[in-house]
C-alpha cells in the first residue's frame, strides 16, 4: 500500500466514523427536529458526487467512505421527510 492510499483510508475512516454517532442517534430516537432538510439534502448530494468522483478515479478510500456515508445520510434524509 502506498502512502497516499494509507492517508486516504485514515481520512476516510475518521470522517465516516465521525458521522456514525449522529446517524445512530437519529435511527434510535427518530427525533429529526434538529436536522435541517436543506443541509442534509445538499450534504447527501455532495457525498453522492464524491462517490462518483471516487469511482471515476478508482480511488477506493473515497469510494468506500462515501458509499457508507451516503447510505447513512440518505437514511437520515428519508427519516427527516417521514417524521417531520
Amino acid at each position: 500500500m502506498q502512502l497516499h492510499d494509507l492517508v486516504g483510508y485514515c481520512a476516510a475512516t475518521l470522517t465516516t466514523a465521525s458521522f456514525v454517532p449522529q446517524a445512530f442517534h437519529t435511527f434510535r430516537t427518530k427525533d429529526v427536529r434538529g436536522i435541517s432538510l436543506g443541509m442534509y439534502s445538499a450534504f447527501t448530494l455532495g457525498v453522492s458526487l464524491w462517490l462518483v468522483y471516487g469511482l471515476l478515479l478508482s480511488a477506493w478510500p473515497i469510494v468506500i467512505a462515501n458509499t457508507i456515508t451516503v447510505s447513512l445520510a440518505a437514511s437520515i434524509l428519508v427519516m427527516k421527510l417521514r417524521y417531520r
